[in-house]
């Protein structure tokens, strides 16, 4: 008989990540040909040509290690935001840099800030790493930065805020999210993650970058994988002073990002007017999206990103599945304690948006 080997105390309150239904099963689950897959925040419109002939380039040199630090993709980023190299990280997407931050700064017992409801993979790293998440409230589906002041204890090591929001879109306004990491204790890490910054429109939003300098406590996190569509290859970025990002290159792994990553993360990065392209088409699809809703009679958070969380006014895994025998796969809010009742749904092009509205519309009859 086998002995069984305990896993680490802190897994047991750990749950599986669960992503978006992937579009094969699917297809064999409903007998379906054609899905149209709203659920992940993906790009519909793929991505930069550029990319794509970066990584053809790239190709021949697969049977290479990758640069650890990816130094010709870090010169541009500094060059394209206005920052020194030394004062941004290459990670394996976002995921992989808010590890290296709970890796690097959460002790035993530490307490780490966040929202509830916000990206979940906040808590599951401070989890892991033996620290104490400490979930305030959202108000109206937008971070309550005074309640996340006055959460701030001996104990606290950081803070996240995610903005825009995942799940509900939302942001914090500039003198807001401004005033409160002025008021965060230099010793306490405030995490401000742009995942969705390139979608954002609204004027009344913080430009963090020029922060850094004077809050060497503030750390910004940016991603590749949402407006420049290559959420499949991982690269991710931090920007922060270069003693914080020194501490998380200590524990990072020593190639992170591959060799293709890399080449077509700098091909896009060098395409803006294809970002451009996407946030307007964005834009024009949340526009649409918001008004169908409205004749509709149906609530929804104001996004700033590329998807929407809107209130269907009944369990949002009913919805959900009856969305899905129609070939339209979204994200329940039931996942959620605090949004049982909506859905959480990406933007997608004119024809994936008008699908989805003509299918919510005859879910809700």
């Amino acid at each position: 008989m086998l002995t069984r080997i305990p896993a680490r105390k802190e897994l047991e309150q750990l749950g599986v990540y669960q992503p978006g239904k992937p579009i094969e099963e699917v297809k064999r689950q409903f007998g379906l040909s054609r899905i149209i897959k709203l659920a992940s925040n993906e790009n519909p419109f793929g991505y930069s040509p550029m990319a794509k002939e970066a990584m053809l380039q790239e190709m021949d040199k697969v049977t290479l290690y990758p640069e650890a630090t990816a130094p010709e993709l870090v010169e541009h980023l500094s060059v394209h935001l206005g920052v020194p190299g030394d004062e941004i990280l290459l990670g394996n997407g976002s995921d992989e840099l808010i590890r290296l931050i709970t890796r690097s700064y959460i002790r035993q017992g530490d307490e780490a800030i966040m929202a509830d409801v916000t990206f979940p993979r906040y808590e599951t790293n401070v989890l892991i790493d033996g620290g104490s998440p400490v979930k305030v409230p959202l108000v109206d589906g937008v971070h309550d930065l005074e309640g996340m002041l006055a959460a701030i204890t001996s104990k606290t090591r950081m803070i996240f805020v995610c903005n825009p929001n995942n799940p509900t879109g939302t942001i914090v306004g500039r003198e807001a999210l401004r005033n409160f990491i002025e008021q965060v204790p230099a010793d306490i890490l405030v995490i401000v993650d742009e995942a969705y910054y390139e979608y954002v429109t609204d004027p009344n939003y913080l430009q963090t970058l020029p922060l850094i300098d004077l809050h060497p406590n503030l750390l910004v996190l940016r991603t590749f994988s949402k407006v420049y569509g290559l959420a499949a290859l991982r690269v991710g970025y931090a920007i922060a002073q270069a003693d914080v990002l020194q501490s998380l290159t200590k524990v990072k792994d020593a190639f992170n990002t591959n060799r293709l990553a890399q080449a077509a993360a700098l091909g896009a990065l060098k395409d803006q007017e294809y970002v451009a392209f996407c946030r307007d088409k964005n834009a024009a699809g949340r526009h649409y999206l918001e008004q169908e809703f409205d004749r509709m009679g149906i609530r929804y958070f104001p996004s700033q990103g590329n998807f929407v969380l809107v209130n269907v006014l009944r369990s949002g895994d009913e919805v959900f599945a009856s969305l899905l025998e129609r070939g339209i796969i979204v994200r329940s809010g039931r996942q959620c304690d605090a949004y049982p009742d909506t859905i959480r749904v990406t933007i997608g092009t004119e024809e994936q948006n008008e699908a989805f509205i003509a299918a919510l519309s005859d879910c809700l009859k």
